[in-house]
């Protein structure tokens, strides 16, 4: 059974949040995480390189074997939807440059592979983050998203594993 190092995203153009694990089978070990913070006054196309770069550096200091992210979702606010495909093109684009495949998720599946259930609420995954990862001490917010973004992958590379014999 070979150890992965994943990284999940959690984009955003305000608070990009970004997590590493080490999973080998069933066993999780974070390794890092944090927020990217582009200055919001810049124009548009200034933030998203501010996060194309910061992002290029975490995979390049931590070279991750796979990488996941949050699939976007339209609540009530069409403009909010597409800045966030913006920001998630941001981690999408140093991935698929550095040869690594991305997973993407829902936020409903993200927070049911980690917590229990699709309804749960920021501190609960920040809560079961820090049960999952007890040496993580990471609090509610993007950068405890993130890091339950690259479990759920860790559990679907797991599951495909015992599918099909080997990851997919």
């Amino acid at each position: 059974m070979m150890k992965s190092r994943i990284i999940g995203f959690d984009p955003s153009l305000v608070s990009f949040g970004w997590g590493i694990i080490d999973a080998h089978g069933m066993k999780i070990k974070h390794v890092a995480h944090g927020v990217i913070k582009p200055v919001s006054k810049n124009d548009l196309h200034i933030r998203l390189r501010e996060l194309f770069v910061a992002i290029t550096e975490i995979i390049k200091n931590y070279s991750p074997e796979a990488a996941a992210v949050e699939e976007a979702f339209m609540k009530n606010n069409p403009a909010s939807a597409i800045k966030l495909g913006h920001a998630r093109a941001a981690c999408l684009i140093p991935s698929s440059l550095a040869g690594i495949d991305v997973g993407e998720y829902s936020p409903r599946s993200v927070k049911k592979s980690v917590v229990g259930t699709g309804a749960a609420d920021k501190s609960q995954v920040a809560h079961m983050i820090n049960v999952l990862l007890p040496y993580s001490k990471v609090v509610a917010g993007d950068a405890a998203d993130a890091l339950a973004v690259a479990i759920c992958h860790s559990q679907n590379m797991n599951s495909l594993k015992n599918i099909y014999g080997k990851a997919s």
